[in-house]
């Protein structure tokens, strides 16, 4: 009896002790550091999983896990702001693998201006077409053999480009400065400038075997017609002296200018430039016109690249056919009060789907700084300018 008394009092005792520990870490807020050792080590007996069982517990273990919950929260955000200043989210694109043209493929392919292209000196990009034409990339060619054979065949090479509004006076004077040095050297070449103010186009002091002519155009209402109405006034150009004085034509915007040589390797038949901002792009992503009632309209599974507006050419009968095809798509469109989604490139795009290029130039020929540094992209030939459309449109 006294022995079971004795067994008793010591039990009490001890419990005594654990809760009094508990109380005191409860306070300290160690309570859950100093218990979990102690439960691994000693085990729970059904009187401390009670006492764990109490309102008092539930509630601090509650806060417990909801301090720990923001605090992985505020961290996992902190991180992740950290991870789109370094790595932006349109770098995820770089996840993207570039295509790459069979060798068969490359050992068949030439160039009407630069003989046989050295495509497999580009290994790491696409530098053909399903449909065998040559994409352009830095060290696939001889500039050399392209200037000879220009001056063998005694071309004159057109450049259009349109300064409307406030573009010309912001644009322009840079765009024909840099062109002067690095558009077709040693070639002849004629600039078409078309323009409402043609008083205010720059003079340059121009290199042997180059002009500079000024159309007059009248101005749209807004920036849209304007980049739309170009089709219509390039068709009606081509038509007539610019299509009597050059044999090749390419047409630009001017919101950019030239950092490197852009020779007659660009010439061909019909040339197409791939998009800087849309070349690693799947296809189903591409910003093709979808709206089916609209002329530049191409279906999910069609589209090969998408093209940029920026620069496109050729001969002057292919052109002819673009713009002509552009201008009637853009008729019909306003006839049935549309406008395509990006207006005279969506048709440039639905023209090239088509009716393939003959020739696409790498991003290289026309790149935006604002991408970034990119491994493919050795050197870039034609800058996109810093978009400030709210100072330049109206």
């Amino acid at each position: 009896m006294r022995g079971r008394k004795e067994l008793l009092c010591s039990s009490h005792h001890h419990w005594k002790q654990v809760i009094s520990s508990l109380t005191e870490q409860r306070k300290s807020g160690r309570l859950f550091h100093w218990l979990l050792p102690m439960a691994l080590k000693e085990g729970l007996s059904n009187a401390t999983r009670a006492r764990l069982d109490s309102p008092l517990w539930s509630t601090h273990a509650c806060r417990v896990r909801k301090r720990i919950f923001w605090q992985m929260t505020v961290c996992a955000l902190g991180l992740l702001v950290l991870l789109l200043y370094w790595f932006p989210v349109r770098n995820l694109e770089l996840l993207i693998p570039l295509d790459v043209c069979p060798s068969a493929t490359m050992a068949l392919l030439k160039d009407n201006f630069t003989g046989d292209l050295r495509l497999w000196n580009r290994p790491d990009v696409l530098t053909c077409t399903s449909w065998k034409a040559p994409i352009i990339w830095d060290g696939t060619f001889d500039p050399d053999i392209a200037q000879r054979e220009v001056r063998r065949q005694n071309l004159t090479i057109g450049l259009t480009v349109f300064a409307v509004g406030r573009y010309l006076e912001k644009y322009l004077k840079r765009f024909l400065e840099s062109a002067e040095k690095h558009f077709m050297v040693g070639q002849r070449v004629v600039y078409y400038v078309f323009t409402e103010q043609p008083a205010a186009v720059p003079r340059l002091a121009l290199g042997p075997g180059r002009q500079l002519r000024v159309e007059f155009v009248v101005r749209e209402r807004r920036w849209q017609d304007v980049s739309m109405a170009r089709m219509r006034t390039l068709h009606e150009a081509l038509g007539g002296r610019l299509g009597r004085e050059a044999q090749f034509v390419l047409c630009m915007d001017v919101d950019q200018h030239f950092t490197g040589s852009f020779g007659p390797e660009v010439l061909a038949d019909s040339v197409a430039q791939l998009h800087a901002w849309h070349y690693r792009w799947p296809r189903w992503l591409l910003p093709f016109e979808r709206d089916a009632r609209s002329a530049a309209a191409l279906a999910r599974h069609e589209g090969d690249f998408y093209y940029h507006a920026a620069v496109f050419g050729g001969s002057v009968a292919a052109l002819r056919r673009l713009t002509a095809h552009c201008a009637q798509g853009l008729r019909l469109d306003r006839a049935r009060g549309l406008e395509a989604r990006w207006h005279d490139e969506s048709h440039l795009n639905k023209f090239f789907w088509l009716y393939k290029p003959a020739k696409v130039l790498s991003p290289e020929f026309c790149w935006s700084p604002e991408i970034g540094r990119r491994a493919e992209i050795h050197h870039p030939r034609l800058l996109w300018a810093r978009k400030e459309y709210a100072e330049v449109r109206d």
